[in-house]
């Protein structure tokens, strides 16, 4: 039980944060299941939607829908670019362990100075923009799709060439999208917690507040 003792404290700050990050998310997808426009996503999502349908059946608006799908290719790319460089210097980070563990955990006054812990706090942070890399490799991927099917009249077209299909899929690209920005967010506690895991539970508390300002879609709300 020795491992207990020499990781108990970042342990159980991690689970209170995973919890407490948890906790936010079941609230959020019942007031979802009540109000699909609730949060911002939720709008984002429908204006999509009422865009393309309203790209694909109007004349004379391709090229304003190919430069709008090129802003967020571009938006997208510059993300994965920032999520590559990221990993690259988390992984430099990785291989000097010994010799920043200690001067990191200066203000670690409860939990292990050691530098296997260190190591796990810093895999959990590669891992994290991992994540962060593919969501947006994948939100580029399927606009780069989009760009060609929403020139595609809808009289005639293939059942998955539709407006709705084409909606979905965009959708889809600026889910991934999100999905980026969050796990950009998430890298905010993480950070905290390679000095220590009482920095873990605040960054963790601030981030779920952050988010519950941020995510509804009723701005009058957030004055």
């Amino acid at each position: 039980m020795s491992w207990l003792y020499t990781f108990g404290y970042d342990l159980a700050a991690f689970l209170f944060s995973l919890a407490l990050i948890a906790a936010y998310y079941v609230y959020l997808g019942r007031r979802l299941r009540r109000d699909p426009t609730y949060t911002i996503q939720g709008l984002n999502n429908l204006a999509r939607s009422l865009w393309v349908i309203h790209a694909m059946s109007t004349p004379g608006k391709d090229v304003m829908a190919v430069q709008t799908l090129r802003n967020f290719v571009m938006g997208a790319s510059l993300m994965a670019s920032t999520a590559a460089l990221l990993i690259i210097g988390t992984l430099t980070l990785s291989g000097q362990a010994e010799n920043i563990a200690k001067s990191w955990h200066v203000l670690n006054l409860v939990s292990s100075h050691s530098a296997e812990i260190w190591i796990i706090k810093v895999l959990c942070l590669l891992i994290d923009f991992i994540v962060a890399f593919f969501a947006f490799a994948m939100s580029v991927r399927l606009a780069n799709q989009v760009v060609f099917m929403i020139n595609v009249p809808d009289t005639g077209a293939h059942l998955s060439l539709s407006p709705h299909a084409v909606g979905q899929r965009l959708n889809r690209a600026g889910s991934l999208f999100s999905v980026g920005l969050r796990t950009f967010f998430f890298a905010v506690p993480l950070v905290f917690w390679l000095f220590g895991p009482v920095f873990l539970v605040v960054a963790s508390a601030w981030l779920v507040f952050a988010f519950y300002r941020l995510d509804r879609g009723d701005l009058a709300d957030q004055g």
